[in-house]
């Protein structure tokens, strides 16, 4: 059998580890409960992907985006290993041809997320899988005190107990000691056996500036910091007005956010992949599974509500090692809009009734129904109808999916599915009487296995293709053979979907477990708190600061953040300071000079103080070493 070394290099071109990935991998071959705690682009997939390999069977992946599982399962197909998924927007044949093919040992991994494991039709195969290892992805998710509670992720217990003697990897870039505590308990840990990574990032510097025009404040940086960038919002109508004032200063920037179509937010991910986009300009829903190594910027335009979210968000720079900026831009109105957040976060027992029976009305569900079901959610409308704020629609819609009731997907991407429903007599006379329909009939026949009998997911931008046809022509002869009646044809769908989990209740008897509400909203209150002192930090290291939040009680000042060089170059009063600033940038000349020659040129200055200001002039990017080795501007 092949060692992890051999596997790495193998499926990964990498010669040795990184950080604590050998430690963990060892971990999980002797069997043992493991928690992983790795920063964004840490490398958590090699984790329990490698044991997998190493060892007869596959391995089980929970994770809670679809998103994220298709990219995971699409890199490891790209690599020659067996890899499917299991998610809510497959039809039910195409779940049981999943399970088929893994009962018959056809997969290494197969991704599932956690709602699918409490379905029959996985329940039924469960035992007849030969699991070696269970993934647990995003674990944090599993703990109420958590950023990103989500109540499925606590029947991974039961799976475990299904399940008795296999062991189980939980993993996650961002989780506090409580909330790693809270892991191991939740998923029956038989010992605390936790792994973590340093938190810190010698090549990120971490910034914060207090401005009156965060536009212009944008700008400035990266005119003054070349390379690729995101720029985070907090809402969609922002990322468009941030985007074209980019533009309009012949900076190349693109929008995106959950309220574009796949097709759109494919392209402009893609873009931006590929360098012809310069910056992004997002709303949280960008980022997830996307590694470009060479982000130098990521700016905050908006105050994070914690301090989970921001790390994961600034951790997208500087995976290259490279040095990269991370900048988080504040006013004042911000400050006050976060003091108030867990009030609107959080809201009273009596709104949370309200708004559930409004839902109920509009989505015209009766007491005792929906159990299961998805329904078409338009949110504007549903706000307009209701006269209702949209903050509080969205906010109640968390609390009741944390309180297990339903869940909201606002960016799900249901595929296009056929069934065909008339015989094959019937079939062949439309051949004869529609000749131009003939090509499309036999194109779906031949490429989708159980069409016949099932609905199944089709591409028709595939079929185009392999049709040489125009994509409308597809489109309007599957609508033409629905009219017909002989298949049923179902469009893809990209409207927001809430799914009932449990029956529709009487608003007034709507259960919420107060107790874990409020403690919920205590700790929000504590994340929130934490973000306001990252804010305003005075001279304390704010690498330091973040690792220390998430447990990683390192004592070293990582030098590069803005209050590391602000205590630096205190060491020089400021009068000092900018005499030799502006003398070391007058003695280079266009064609650079020589570090010897400078230094000469300046043997005047205290060396001290010379090198403090020269390296406080390298990390802000105002002069650099070019190839010969000459000092030179930027």
């Amino acid at each position: 059998m092949n060692s992890a070394k051999q596997i790495l290099k193998k499926y990964w071109s990498h010669e040795s580890f990184r950080g604590e990935q050998e430690k963990i991998i060892r971990s999980v071959l002797d069997g043992k409960d493991t928690l992983a705690l790795l920063p964004t682009g840490g490398g958590k997939s090699v984790c329990f992907q490698i044991p997998a390999l190493m060892n007869d069977g596959m391995c089980l992946v929970i994770s809670p985006l679809i998103a994220l599982m298709k990219d995971q399962v699409e890199n490891l197909l790209q690599k020659s290993i067996t890899a499917a998924y299991i998610n809510s927007s497959m039809s039910l044949y195409e779940v049981q041809t999943v399970l088929e093919n893994a009962e018959h040992g056809n997969y290494k991994f197969l991704y599932v997320s956690p709602e699918r494991l409490q379905s029959n039709s996985f329940k039924e195969y469960l035992h007849h899988l030969n699991i070696n290892l269970i993934a647990v992805d995003e674990a944090h998710c599993i703990s109420q005190w958590g950023y990103d509670f989500r109540p499925q992720y606590l029947k991974i217990v039961e799976l475990r107990n299904e399940l008795k003697n296999i062991p189980v990897i939980a993993l996650t870039a961002s989780a506090t000691p409580l909330v790693q505590k809270d892991i191991v308990q939740q998923l029956q840990f038989k010992h605390e056996n936790v792994f973590k990574q340093s938190f810190e990032k010698p090549n990120l510097s971490y910034s914060v500036f207090h401005v009156d025009s965060k536009i212009n404040k944008a700008i400035e940086i990266l005119n003054n910091v070349s390379g690729s960038g995101i720029i985070y919002c907090s809402s969609r109508k922002q990322t468009k007005n941030v985007a074209d004032l980019l533009f309009l200063q012949n900076i190349s920037a693109d929008h995106y956010h959950a309220g574009l179509t796949q097709e759109q937010r494919t392209e402009k991910q893609n873009a931006w992949i590929n360098n012809q986009t310069r910056i992004i300009v997002c709303t949280n829903a960008f980022g997830m599974g996307i590694d470009k190594p060479d982000v130098r910027t990521v700016i905050h335009f908006d105050t994070p509500d914690c301090l989970e979210n921001y790390y994961q968000e600034t951790g997208r720079a500087g995976r290259d090692e490279k040095r990269s900026y991370a900048v988080l831009l504040f006013q004042t109105n911000d400050e006050q809009e976060l003091k108030v957040l867990p009030d609107k976060r959080f809201p009273s027992v009596q709104e949370i009734r309200n708004v559930y029976q409004c839902l109920a009305d509009f989505l015209q569900i009766p007491v005792g129904v929906g159990e299961g079901n998805y329904y078409d959610f338009d949110l504007i409308a549903f706000v307009k109808n209701f006269k209702l704020d949209i903050h509080l629609v969205i906010n109640v819609l968390k609390v009741l999916e944390q309180e297990g009731h339903l869940t909201f997907s606002e960016n799900i991407f249901l595929p296009s599915q056929v069934c065909f429903t008339a015989d094959k007599i019937v079939l062949n006379d439309v051949e004869h009487s529609h000749p131009q329909l003939e090509t499309v009939m036999k194109c779906l026949l031949r490429t989708y296995q159980g069409i016949y009998d099932n609905r199944v997911s089709i591409n028709e931008k595939q079929i185009a293709k392999l049709c040489k046809l125009p994509y409308e022509k597809i489109y309007n002869d599957l609508k033409q053979l629905q009219s017909f009646g002989l298949i049923e044809y179902l469009p893809q769908k990209e409207t927001p979907q809430i799914h009932f989990i449990l029956n529709r209740a009487p608003a007034k008897n709507l259960h919420i477990n107060q107790d874990n509400y409020f403690k919920r909203k205590k700790q929000y209150q504590t994340r929130v708190d934490t973000m306001l002192n990252y804010l305003h930090l005075g001279n304390e290291c704010r690498s330091k600061f973040i690792a220390n939040y998430f447990g990683d009680d390192t004592k070293n000042d990582c030098g590069v953040c803005d209050n590391c060089l602000n205590k630096r170059s205190s060491v020089v009063n400021n009068n000092d300071f900018k005499t030799i600033e502006q003398s070391i940038y007058n003695a280079i000349s266009t064609n650079g000079i020589d570090l010897k020659e400078l230094v000469q040129l300046h043997s005047h200055i205290k060396k001290e103080n010379f090198w403090k200001v020269f390296e406080f002039l390298q990390s802000e990017q105002k002069i650099k070493a070019n190839k010969e080795g000459k000092i030179c501007k930027y």
